[in-house]
């Protein structure tokens, strides 16, 4: 599988299907993706990004799947700790610790929870956080889901730190981490650098710093 971090909290993952993960990418577009599947991870503007202009087939929590519907878009709702599989694509979605409310034309709007998903594709797992804070269950995830890569927030304000995301990623125990949301504007800038260095000096993790856009291929853990 190649997962492309496209900015912000927005990645790609190609296998035998392309999913999109909060397809927002600020000042771009993500229309020439093409994706098969859309997972949104909660209602804000910086996540729903491009999901009714898309109009492809969506994942998201119920509150959020009824509203899409609403808008036209094809979406199949579900809820924190379900598991549902599009086209041979594994959906499960897991807790996150953040707002969750729906940004919409007509104001904000009922949201549900905010989540995160392990995606699992072609034998490889795929974690991605959404926006959240550091929390002692993203053990069980790891324990559960034995994720082979990992996409934590690192900018801090909206979201937990490098601080707590070196923690997170303890307990998460993915092979390789990738960190996202930060550096888009000025209140979540952030260093991934001093990141990556203490926990690779600390762990036998490797982190991995893409430049939106940039890729990275994973292969099923042995």
């Amino acid at each position: 599988m190649h997962c492309t971090w496209l900015g912000h909290s927005c990645v790609l993952l190609r296998g035998t299907k392309k999913v999109i993960i909060d397809p927002f990418v600020p000042e771009s577009s993500v229309a020439s993706m093409n994706p098969d599947i859309v997972a949104v991870t909660h209602g804000h503007h910086d996540h729903l990004g491009e999901v009714i202009a898309l109009k492809k087939p969506v994942v998201a929590i119920s509150e959020i799947a009824r509203y899409l519907k609403g808008q036209g878009v094809p979406a199949e709702g579900m809820n924190i700790g379900g598991t549902i599989t599009l086209d041979g694509v594994s959906f499960t979605m897991t807790p996150a610790v953040h707002s969750a409310g729906i940004d919409s034309a007509a104001g904000s709007l009922p949201g549900g929870a905010a989540a995160g998903y392990v995606i699992r594709m072609d034998g490889v797992s795929v974690y991605h956080a959404g926006d959240t804070a550091l929390f002692s269950d993203m053990k069980l995830i790891g324990d559960l889901y034995h994720p082979d890569i990992a996409f934590l927030p690192i900018g801090g304000r909206y979201t937990m730190g490098t601080r707590e995301a070196m923690m997170a990623a303890n307990f998460i125990g993915a092979k390789t981490v990738i960190p996202i949301h930060y550096n888009t504007w000025d209140p979540i800038a952030a260093d991934p650098v001093p990141f990556k260095i203490a926990l690779e000096r600390t762990t036998d993790l490797m982190v991995k710093i893409l430049k939106p856009g940039e890729s990275i291929e994973v292969s099923p853990s042995s």
